[in-house]
């Protein structure tokens, strides 16, 4: 990485109108977080000293989100939104005195990687000096993307639009992203030199490449994958957006040592940790907050989230973890069981059809068939004890609060309300009662045989 100091200026000012919502676009989740932090989390593995996020007026829920996930982080506003070399002239005070390399970002284009923000920094710092580094890339279709023009000797001449640009520039394949590194000297003095006297009156931060040529400065560009570099304007484009970075999280999980059986189905937060020789079935998704040890097994259709499932466990299918559920070594949750602010000891089972909400299971319990922990009776939820080597029968109600001794016996179809000491069995069925013939009567009285 370059040896000088960086900092980063990140615009997300825009309004998304084209997103049709009531949330800011730089908001709206990928992977399971807003967009904008995707970016930092990005921006933070090259540890810039200074980060400056410009935003538009009554985007307090940007700050807000920023603050709460822990970025360090200064907020400038532009109050009127006049184009991309505006929006970076707004952080010209925050930066007063900064010397170093400046990153320019778009809250919006998530997707560049840390890797790709050092090969821009590095080239700053080159050789040739460059006043300005461009990030370029070449589209399968460069369409109405700006193009870069270049000089004899490979330098970065000027960026030109599409609709500007003559036949032979829009055979140029190589594209702008608007991501540069430039260097803090200059970049100001850059800026200061822009105009507005174009169709839309906005200053276009582009145009600096112009300036420093004007100003005997070289510029120059590098190449990245068209993928880092898109923008989200629409809900379309999120989708493109998600799609890009499950297939990263995807590669990670299998490139780590998970086998995914049907990859494009199976659906990764950012901050999944999926550990060696896991086993992911098909349609399995992943909420945030999820950490899965070694040797597991998630079988199909399973919704996890905010859970902690250890070695050798087993899960699914159609199984659900919700947040709090912690999964000890060996425990078997099957088919159509929901676990919530729980814990299942090691060796543990709930294989079929039940509930457990904020219970403490103990190793090797077994919980039958329809079994439920009823733990909210409408005010507070309370919490079930179930002992190690406990037998839960079928559909049996635990009627919290209440603790099931260790090796105790609930009888299938129980209403458990009060405490089961140790190797107790408690029942709370009616008694049967029989009346022979009595099915041969009523066929009889109703014509059947």
């Amino acid at each position: 990485m370059s040896n000088s100091k960086t900092a980063a200026i990140v615009l997300a000012a825009g309004l998304g109108t084209r997103m049709k919502s009531n949330l800011p676009k730089v908001l709206h989740p990928i992977a399971g977080r807003a967009m904008i932090l995707q970016l930092l989390d990005s921006l933070s593995a090259i540890n810039p000293e200074k980060t400056i996020l410009v935003v538009g007026p009554d985007m307090e829920p940007v700050s807000d989100a920023v603050s709460a996930a822990g970025f360090d982080v200064e907020i400038v506003v532009q109050q009127e939104r006049l184009g991309t070399g505006h929006a970076v002239q707004q952080a010209e005070s925050a930066l007063s005195g900064f010397d170093g390399d400046i990153l320019v970002l778009y809250g919006d284009s998530p997707l560049i990687t840390s890797d790709t923000m050092e090969k821009m920094l590095n080239a700053r710092s080159g050789g040739d000096d460059p006043a300005v580094v461009v990030l370029g890339f070449r589209p399968f279709d460069p369409g109405e993307y700006g193009r870069l023009v270049l000089n004899a000797s490979g330098g970065l001449e000027a960026i030109v639009e599409a609709k500007d640009a003559s036949e032979d520039e829009l055979a140029n394949d190589l594209c702008n992203s608007g991501f540069m590194a430039i260097e803090s000297k200059v970049l100001f003095e850059l800026t200061a030199k822009l105009s507005n006297d174009n169709a839309k009156g906005e200053f276009y931060l582009t145009d600096i490449v112009g300036h420093a040529g004007e100003a005997g400065r070289g510029c120059t560009f590098v190449e990245c994958d068209e993928e880092e570099t898109i923008g989200i304007n629409s809900r379309a484009e999120l989708a493109v957006a998600e799609t890009i970075l499950q297939d990263r999280l995807r590669e990670a999980a299998m490139e780590n040592g998970a086998t995914l059986t049907d990859p494009s189905s199976v659906y990764f937060s950012y901050d999944t940790q999926i550990g060696q020789d896991v086993t992911i079935g098909p349609n399995v998704f992943f909420g945030p907050g999820v950490e899965i040890c070694n040797g597991v097994e998630i079988r199909a259709f399973c919704h996890i989230e905010g859970a902690f499932v250890e070695d050798n466990a087993i899960i699914g299918p159609f199984a659900r973890l919700r947040p709090g559920a912690d999964i000890g070594k060996d425990v078997h949750i099957g088919n159509f069981v929901e676990i919530k602010n729980a814990t299942m000891a090691a060796g543990a089972k709930a294989n079929h059809l039940s509930y457990i909400g904020d219970s403490k299971v103990g190793e090797r319990a077994n919980i039958g068939a329809g079994t439920i922990t009823c733990n909210y009776d409408g005010y507070v939820k309370s919490m079930t004890e179930i002992g190690a080597g406990a037998f839960i029968g079928s559909n049996t109600a635990l009627v919290a609060p209440v603790k099931v001794g260790a090796g105790a016996i609930t009888g299938a179809g129980s209403v458990i309300t009060e405490n089961v000491d140790a190797d107790a069995l408690a029942l709370t069925r009616s008694e049967q009662k029989t009346v022979d013939g009595y099915a041969a009567k009523l066929r009889a009285k109703k014509g059947k045989k």
